[in-house]
């Protein structure tokens, strides 16, 4: 799923960006804080457009239930989650919502910059918080601990391949490769078959090249940047790095494990995937659906295993959070709203009987938000409704826990950019100088890290 790069295209458009005050996301829209008769208006976005009728229609059913539960709030639901193209207007011109979505790139900047409501002293109220994983809410918290914003939803990466072809080369479909010497090998076995097969795919092009070199990099223990004393550098150019760009080399030109086709972006990868043609690539769960509904795949010719070697991956997620200068009640009423559908155990059981119904997949491998016995309720809804095969997704479950999840790098995708020039030269040229390209990319990452702070 590349929407990964809009949830970091916002953070490059804040970090990068707008000179924003606080008070021009205060409470300036024309919804008052409360009526005389007590009642609070609250705008929300993350409405499904009306074209998505399913999803949309049970997004107003739940406004709806939650209205006739709490009579004194009224929802006020807009289409759209975080668009990087509109959202810094929006901020400027007071016309965000009270609640807004936002992506786990997004919270750091809002939050330094003064631009959304300290929620901490209410959380008590709504107990379900609690329970939230203590390095999913750090997400929506400052460096003094308080918090500005709910999680929604949590994914990592993983490795996504073709059972059916790791049958047909001889490969043991319940246990994916644990390492890159691994893929490596598997990758050759899988091209073997010919007639256009494909061992291994990876992206070079519109910063997915660079999105996932981070993610190859983490999954051996490097970093992309680090931060010494307040100022951020480059990390990316050393044995990690090399190895990233040296595997792939050696994949593309000396294996002739990855295809002639090159320069491939997003879509490229999962058509390939539905079209049975690719063996293996790096992906996230949620991949998986968009194969089967718009490449024609099925749900039981995929596996999902843990990112090879294991020493990180890239992760991510969704949630919301509240403006600035919302008041009490406000604040209350968002939390309440949250609290009964988005970061809630309890609407597990009711989501996922009606996925089923719907036809959507449940089921699919996502690490939890929660811990205790809100993880176990979780856990429990899931385990009833799933509609898609779990087994095939055991050995990535069996290591989430043990795998560090990593969030994106500062100016993500300015470095991306950067990055796609050196995962093209290796995929497209055999004489390609890994040293050079490195080197190249570093002087360039840290001209786009200097104005972080």
């Amino acid at each position: 799923m590349f929407t990964i790069r809009l949830r970091s295209a916002l953070g490059l458009l804040l970090v990068a960006g707008v000179a924003l005050s606080a008070a021009a996301c205060g409470d300036s829209d024309d919804t008052p804080a409360a009526t005389k008769d007590g009642k609070v208006t609250l705008v929300v976005n993350g409405l499904p457009p009306a074209t998505e009728k399913a999803t949309h229609d049970r997004f107003l059913a739940n406004v709806a239930e939650f209205e006739k539960a709490n009579p004194t709030i009224k929802i006020d639901a807009r289409e759209g989650k975080m668009d990087p193209q509109t959202f810094p207007a929006k901020l400027a011109g007071g016309q965000l919502e009270d609640v807004f979505y936002v992506y786990f790139t997004d919270p750091a900047s809002l939050i330094a910059k003064r631009q959304v409501s300290d929620i901490s002293k209410y959380l008590k109220d709504y107990p379900i918080t609690s329970q939230l994983k203590p390095e999913v809410l750090r997400v929506f918290q400052d460096d003094k601990g308080a918090t500005y914003g709910l999680p929604y939803k949590n994914y990592s990466m993983g490795l996504l391949y073709n059972r059916e072809l790791f049958t047909k080369a001889g490969l043991d479909p319940n246990s994916p490769p644990k390492t890159w010497a691994e893929v490596r090998t598997a990758a050759k076995k899988i091209a073997g078959l010919g007639n256009g097969t494909v061992g291994y795919g990876d992206y070079s092009k519109n910063n997915t090249g660079g999105w996932h070199f981070t993610t190859e990099l983490y999954s051996l223990g490097g970093e992309v940047a680090v931060n010494n004393g307040g100022t951020w550098k480059a990390a990316f150019n050393g044995p990690q790095g090399k190895q990233v760009l040296q595997q792939l080399k050696d994949m593309r030109w000396t294996d002739n494990s990855m295809g002639q086709k090159q320069l491939l972006e997003w879509a490229d990868l999962l058509q390939q995937m539905g079209s049975g043609k690719l063996g293996m690539y790096l992906a996230t769960a949620d991949n998986i659906p968009t194969i089967v509904n718009q490449y024609k795949g099925k749900y039981a010719t995929y596996g999902l295993g843990p990112i090879p070697d294991g020493k990180g991956t890239l992760g991510g997620g969704e949630g919301y959070m509240f403006k600035a200068g919302l008041s009490p009640e406000k604040i209350n009423a968002g939390l309440k709203w949250l609290t009964f559908w988005f970061t809630s155990a309890d609407r597990y059981e009711a989501e996922n009987k009606w996925s089923s119904e719907t036809d959507q997949p449940v089921g699919l491998p996502e690490p939890a938000i929660f811990t205790g016995a809100a993880a176990q309720t979780q856990a429990a809804a899931d385990k009833k409704y799933a509609n898609v095969p779990q087994e095939n997704y055991a050995p990535f479950v069996a290591g989430m826990a043990s795998i560090p999840v990593k969030l994106e790098p500062p100016n993500a995708q300015q470095i991306y950019a950067a990055l796609d020039v050196a995962m093209q030269k290796v995929l497209t040229d055999r004489n390609a100088d890994v040293d050079k390209l490195l080197a190249d990319a570093e002087t360039q990452a840290n001209s786009i890290l200097a104005g972080v702070k």
